[in-house]
């Protein structure tokens, strides 16, 4: 029996085929709280949105900057948990979403839950993927033999390093290949390095997965610029602001539809 292919590799080929670019936007679970975060998932796949990153709130977020840090800060007053941003997903679905969801966790998380029972919540919550930003090549085996089995990628984040080294993470890439577009931690950024073009170019050059870039893209600007040379463009930080900027309307009723559609606009003028 052949396996059915992975959501998120049915979108990218549905996405390749006509010739467009994945808009891959990122959102802390629970901030502001779990039933508002539901709904920003909704208009985010309205606002175009492709494949979307499930942050889980971590207390000490090695790879975030002050934007993502606030909004864990916020979410963690809420309880939030790996478990219950995995349901978050499941709710969603069931909320009528479709795309592929990631779950963008840090590695203690997933050994308090177990690998055997990590990878059955994320088979039973229907996710495509992870990314674990603090588990380096060298100690990711077991991980991916257990992902391979469950048919969950795991992606890999590839920073502009030796040449040898970017081939050896490529090489046991999953799903799709996030390029950080810069060294240090998460965050809105005005410029990129001179170097970035070739970086891009060389993990091309090392696999046919598709290849995103993420870390400090924030307009839509800098997301046609990369879409010319990437597969799919990750923003994060950017959008994580929007949510803080609209929390008085989103925590008000009467104001809660008009704080939604300011994250979905704003979204919406992202996507190419």
């Amino acid at each position: 029996m052949s396996i059915r292919l992975n959501l998120m590799d049915e979108t990218f080929q549905s996405l390749q085929a006509k010739g467009k670019k994945a808009l891959i936007p990122f959102l802390t679970v629970g901030d502001p709280d779990l039933d508002t975060s539901i709904e920003i998932i909704r208009e985010l796949e309205k606002a175009g949105a492709d494949v979307i990153e499930l942050g889980v709130p971590y207390s000490d977020p090695l790879a975030d900057g002050p934007v993502i840090q606030r909004a864990s800060e916020r979410a963690l007053k809420q309880h939030i948990t790996i478990r219950t941003c995995m349901e978050t997903a499941k709710r969603a679905r069931a909320a009528g979403v479709k795309l592929p969801f990631v779950l963008f966790t840090y590695y203690n998380p997933v050994l308090q839950t177990g690998l055997d029972t990590f990878f059955d919540l994320l088979v039973d919550h229907d996710i495509s993927g992870m990314i674990i930003p603090d588990l380096p090549i060298e100690e990711s085996a077991q991980i991916r033999e257990y992902a391979d089995r469950a048919n969950i990628h795991l992606i890999p984040l590839v920073a502009p390093t030796s040449k040898t080294r970017i081939e050896n993470i490529v090489s046991n890439a999953r799903g799709f290949v996030y390029c950080v577009s810069s060294l240090g931690v998460t965050g809105e950024r005005a410029s990129f390095h001179q170097e970035i073009d070739e970086f891009i170019a060389s993990v091309k050059s090392y696999t046919n997965l598709p290849v995103a870039i993420g870390f400090g893209i924030s307009s839509r600007e800098q997301v046609e610029r990369f879409s010319k040379i990437c597969d799919g463009v990750v923003v994060g930080s950017a959008i994580v602001r929007e949510i803080e900027n609209t929390i008085p309307l989103l925590s008000n009723p009467d104001t809660k539809e008009q704080g939604l559609l300011q994250i979905r606009q704003f979204v919406a003028q992202l996507k190419v």
